[in-house]
């Protein structure tokens, strides 16, 4: 009731010294009678400068009986609200005012300002004041368009504490019933009719809002929204009820930090790739593994974007950590069906991880530290509300707790990690805002005094958005990516080594955006990589190494795209997404290119000779348009199917005797005999809520074919190979599976439930590979795993305290296996399965956590929190790989176990 009556108190304040003497004389003719008060107001404003400020649900049930001839405006609303309880007022500007039950002494047909302030103030029992909620704002410039058509209101919507971008947020009108979300930077545009409008904005854990406006021309309006806290029983708001089922995304997931950071993981350092393998359709190859696989793709199948940065290795410590640090990621996409035109190079998914910005306002900060791993963040203004700086930095202190591990090797051993970000964001103006992003990390082991391993990541952007109109934006990226690792042997002077390999690219892209109308949005532009690879460098370390320099010859290519899309509104019920990306790959010299007798299998025997190309010459190019088709159709409020197909095309391989990712891994570019992989996926969905929204539940069905799939001969030999075409095989695959999610977002306890289903097979589809697998017969990817649930629940006892658990079950991955023992010469040797015959045991892990947080008081300096909890509490001694020995003559199988006890874990946080 309170805000009802501060509704138009700013326009009030403003017009108490131009009451009166602004009132024009005109005189209207007027059919009105039985027109809606709303639609007379339309009327006066088109045939005159009169401005109309009022609420809406006030006059809602206001119908005109009369019809006026040759009136003044005062006459007219004279007549209007006589016998009812309105009020009324025009400036010297011509913005007339109309107000509800204030009582206040009536002067010259209007009223006094001053009394119906004074009544306002006196029956609100408070002092005056504007909330953004009351006021109406202007956006464009009144002409003599203003009155009747369609105009476009953009503008960006930000958090109030901090002035960070709020990504996703949603942009609404009841009527007509129009919805936009904010990109990536937390802009938004709407097309909306001129006149009287109001815009309710809401994102998830933020305080819903709303804003009227007066929509004259095009024009600018940011929105800032403030954190929600909500009681233990009320629902935790959502960007918009049922947008799981409005949107036209399928295969789409999106997480939150605040959704990070509940998930119990390991040594208690969250984690966003360990809460990425808790998602439908996500599954890795075996415990403290980073690498991920998504709908039957291999790891490399994925592409991992920081801010536009792209991540070739994201695990510290050889999969304990991943290498996002949970203090500076804003949020998480992942796009595994319907993946946007804008994104390709990747058959799988593409995990996009977003960084915060710094606080625009003030400075502030956060620290933590755990068992393994020290933290720090902080960021602020360079310049208040237009610039800021962000600063990230982690580092382990492992090798001091190896001191205390009671084996010798391990006291010789070391192990660590750090990294570090940095961000600037600034606003240079309305059309124009700049990020630059940097990212640097490192990490090292050396077991038992022997071998080193180094690799690290190496990444900086710069950004340019630039908004030609509020319909038009443009965004240009340029950045370097680089991975790197070295292999440095200490055991022996004479056979000491140093073996490095590194993939570096540089990129330039254009993404623009361009809204038709609210229903056709339209995504086009330009993008290019150019890659510079070192696949290994072997040389002598030291003066007494008798190691022989080799080096195999490094690799360069151009990676080229167009891409354009729409995103079309059919109707409220119907929407279609479809687009298409055309890829280029040319691959340059300098090379040598081995040549291969016609028709007999590729070996080093049927050498023939080799064909050289000098620098910047084409080798090979290959190209192919890639398709995006996305379809939904709603079958009532809460109730949508969707519809996706989209191919897909990757020119650049990892090559891999693991089945995760490992710092040796090497990556490899299309060339003459390893042809691009191509994927081509359809996938269906079904998506249905309950109780308003609060439960959300979706299942999902997909069927995806894969060519040129790189599978190995037996005993394929990958490092430092000249000729890596004759050990390595095309294959063929196919993969389908079903996804079933449930999500509840409301009350003490949320979380969410997912199983899966999927299947994974190969097929060896290369005549010149020189031998047969399974007989030609398709078997089983090695990260072919049928069966994969997750649990993850939050039960929040008090705003101070909570309670998450984690439950995993996954079927345990293809192995092949010796079934049998035979005699060569006097030696045993063993006769193995046909490949990924069998499997590992399944895996299954139940984690708890607790949350402890510090008072909640909005003016102290700092807030604490700490969390306990036990990783695998059941002990349970999973496997990670079986291998088997010879001992004494005799072969014996045994497995390997990552984490075979409960972990227990403590760690503290402050934010200042």
């Amino acid at each position: 009731m309170i805000v009802r009556k501060l509704v138009l108190l700013a326009m009030l304040v403003a017009a108490i010294t131009s009451q009166v003497s602004g009132q024009d004389n005109k005189r209207f003719t007027v059919s009105s009678g039985g027109k809606s008060f709303a639609e007379f107001v339309r009327i006066i404003e088109a045939e005159s400068d009169y401005h109309f400020y009022f609420d809406p649900q006030q006059v809602d049930t206001l119908v005109i009986s009369s019809n006026f001839s040759q009136a003044t405006l005062q006459e007219m609303l004279g007549a209007i609200f006589r016998d009812k309880s309105f009020y009324f007022l025009v400036d010297r500007e011509n913005a007339v005012f109309i107000t509800y039950q204030v009582r206040i002494n009536p002067v010259h047909g209007g009223f006094s300002p001053a009394k119906a302030i004074e009544g306002i103030a006196t029956d609100v029992g408070e002092k005056l004041k504007v909330d953004a909620e009351s006021k109406i704002y202007d956006i464009g410039v009144r002409n003599s368009r203003s009155g009747s058509g369609r105009a476009t209101v953009a503008g960006y919507v930000r958090d109030q504490r901090s002035g960070d971008p709020i990504v996703g947020a949603t942009v609404a009108v009841d009527s007509p019933s129009v919805t936009v979300h904010t990109d990536q930077y937390g802009y938004y545009n709407i097309v909306l009719p001129r006149g009287r409008q109001v815009l309710h904005i809401s994102s998830v854990g933020m305080t819903a809002t709303a804003r009227q406006i007066q929509l004259n021309n095009d024009g600018k309006l940011d929105v800032e929204l403030q954190e929600y806290v909500a009681s233990l029983k009320t629902v935790i708001v959502s960007a918009e009820k049922n947008s799981n089922t409005r949107n036209l995304q399928m295969g789409t997931n999106r997480l939150s930090i605040k959704a990070i950071r509940q998930v119990p993981v390991v040594f208690g350092e969250a984690d966003v790739l360990k809460v990425v393998l808790a998602l439908p359709g996500v599954t890795s190859t075996g415990e403290a593994s980073n690498g991920f696989n998504v709908r039957g793709g291999s790891t490399d199948q994925n592409l991992i974007l920081m801010s536009d940065a792209t991540i070739y290795n994201p695990s510290h410590l050889f999969g304990f950590f991943s290498v996002f640090n949970p203090d500076v990621v804003k949020g998480v996409e992942l796009y595994k069906a319907a993946i946007p035109e804008k994104y390709g190079g990747r058959l799988s998914s593409v995990l996009d991880i977003g960084l915060q910005d710094g606080n625009t306002k003030k400075w502030s900060g956060q620290a933590g530290i755990g068992p393994l791993t020290s933290k720090i963040s902080i960021g602020g203004p360079v310049k208040k509300e237009k610039s800021s700086l962000m600063f990230g930095a982690r580092a382990t202190y492992s090798n001091w707790l190896m001191q205390f591990i009671p084996e010798k090797e391990y006291q010789n051993s070391k192990a660590g990690f750090y990294d570090a970000n940095i961000r600037y964001s600034a606003t240079i103006n309305a059309k124009n805002a700049l990020y630059i992003t940097g990212y640097f990390s490192q990490d090292n082991f050396k077991f038992n005094g022997d071998t080193t391993y180094r690799y690290g990541n190496r990444n900086a952007n710069f950004k340019w958005k630039h908004n030609f109109n509020n319909a038009l934006n443009n965004v240009v990226t340029v950045g370097i990516d680089d991975y790197l690792y070295s292999v440095q042997s200490n055991t022996n002077p004479v056979n000491d080594f140093k073996l490095s390999f590194n993939i570096r690219q540089y990129s330039l892209r254009s993404d623009a955006s361009y809204s038709i109308n609210n229903k056709h949005q339209l995504s086009f532009g330009i993008n290019a990589i150019v890659y510079r690879l070192q696949p290994g460098n072997l040389e002598p370390k030291g003066g007494e190494s008798i190691v022989a320099k080799n080096e195999v010859a490094t690799e360069q290519a151009l990676e080229t795209a167009i891409y354009f899309g729409d995103n079309f509104t059919v109707s409220d019920r119907f929407s279609v997404t479809a687009g298409i990306r055309y890829s280029i790959f040319n691959k340059f010299g300098p090379a040598s290119v081995n040549q291969y007798v016609p028709g007999l299998p590729r070996d080093t025997s049927t050498i023939t000779g080799v064909k050289d190309y000098s620098s910047g010459s084409i080798v090979q190019t290959w190209q192919a348009p890639e398709i995006r088709v996305g379809m939904r159709y709603a079958l009532g409020s809460n109730t949508s199917v969707k519809l996706s197909f989209n191919t897909m095309q990757q020119y650049i391989h990892m090559l891999s005797n693991t089945v995760s990712v490992a710092p040796t891994d090497i990556w490899k570019l299309s060339d003459t005999y390893i042809r691009p992989q191509q994927g081509a996926q359809l996938s269906l969905g079904l998506y249905r809520n309950f109780k308003d929204g609060a439960i959300e539940t979706s299942v999902e069905g997909y069927y995806k074919r894969m060519r040129h799939f790189l599978d190995y001969k037996s005993g394929a030999h990958l490092l430092m190979n000249h000729h890596i075409e004759t050990d390595v095989i095309n294959t063929k695959g196919k993969a389908y599976g079903v996804e079933l999610l449930v999500k509840k977002n409301s009350g003490k306890l949320n979380g969410w439930f997912s199983y899966t289903y999927s299947r994974t097979f190969l097929q060896q589809d290369d005549s010149l590979a020189g031998e047969r697998i399974n007989r030609g017969k398709y078997y089983p990817a090695s990260f072919d795993k049928p069966h994969n649930l997750n649990l993850i629940g939050n039960y929040r006892f008090s705003h101070r305290f909570s309670l998450s658990m984690n439950v995993v079950y996954t079927t345990g991955r293809p192995i092949t296996l010796p079934i049998a023992i035979f005699n060569m010469g006097g030696t045993q040797a063993l006769l193995y399965s046909e490949r990924n015959q069998y499997r590992i045991p399944d895996y299954f892990r139940v984690d708890l956590s607790a949350t402890l947080d510090g008072n909640h008081k909005v003016k102290q300096k700092t807030h604490n929190s700490w969390s306990f909890g036990v990783y695998n509490m059941l002990a349970r001694q999973n496997p990670y790989s079986v291998y088997f020995v010879n001992e004494g003559g005799k072969i014996k199988g045994y497995q390997l176990s990552i984490f075979g006890t409960a972990i227990p874990f403590v760690t503290y946080n402050i934010k200042f």
